[in-house]
């Protein structure tokens, strides 16, 4: 983890992804003026379960996935975030504690965001406001989908439905049509529900078949029609 000259909020290339698009030059300026920057590499942690809230990170460029740890000691992942996305904000909301942890799955820079910057364009700014409350209800909305789906669907079908994710995730403006992605074995598990060993076996399984090809921890989707026919088979 590294600090560096933070990122310049009206200059940043996900600015138009990211809910400070609902602040003015001015209170980007000045949030700019006092939030800092951090390095992280694969693997590295942004903010853990069960820790009080610093402020509102903001994710510059990079991968993150958020997990929660069950009761067995097992990792899930309940989402990815990628450039433009915010993280914490549910904590600072309600008072409470982080709920889940955010840990880098690629190398990142995060934005983070102070408190007093943050509650100030809450109470202050409608547009801000609004956007917070939609991103609320979306992630709640997200998160029950997903855990429909882990415990209803086939794992056959739910490795199609992360790799889909992770490809929408991995994929920039920059790099639209991107095919190839690199993920943990012991990631992609955890975004399935299952373990590393079954993540495994299934992805030889949809190379046998020719769906993708894989070298090391890179994926390549070779076939993302048929991802999404064996993903939506039982909605």
């Amino acid at each position: 983890m590294n600090r560096f000259s933070a990122p310049q909020c009206h200059s940043c290339p996900s600015r138009h992804l990211s809910l400070l698009q609902c602040c003015g030059p001015t209170a980007q300026d000045e949030i700019s003026l006092h939030k800092s920057a951090q390095h992280y590499a694969i693997g590295q942690t942004i903010f853990l379960e069960g820790s009080n809230p610093a402020g509102l990170y903001c994710v510059h460029s990079g991968m993150i996935k958020i997990s929660k740890i069950g009761g067995d000691g097992k990792e899930q992942i309940i989402r990815l975030a990628k450039g433009g996305d915010i993280l914490g904000y549910r904590g600072l909301v309600t008072g409470t504690l982080h709920s889940a942890s955010a840990i880098a799955i690629d190398d990142c820079i995060v934005c983070l965001i102070r408190k007093p910057d943050f509650f100030q364009q809450m109470n202050e700014n409608k547009e801000f406001s609004n956007g917070l409350l939609q991103l609320l209800s979306k992630a709640l909305g997200e998160t029950e989908e997903r855990m429909l789906h882990l415990a209803y669907k086939p794992v056959r079908e739910r490795l199609a439905e992360a790799l889909l994710l992770l490809l929408r995730t991995f994929r920039t403006e920059e790099n639209p049509e991107a095919l190839t992605f690199s993920i943990l074995r012991d990631d992609l598990g955890a975004l399935m529900g299952t373990t590393k060993e079954t993540a495994t076996r299934m992805l030889s399984e949809f190379k046998a078949e020719g769906m993708l090809s894989t070298h090391g921890s890179a994926i390549t989707i070779r076939d993302p029609l048929k991802l999404v026919s064996i993903a939506t088979q039982y909605d």
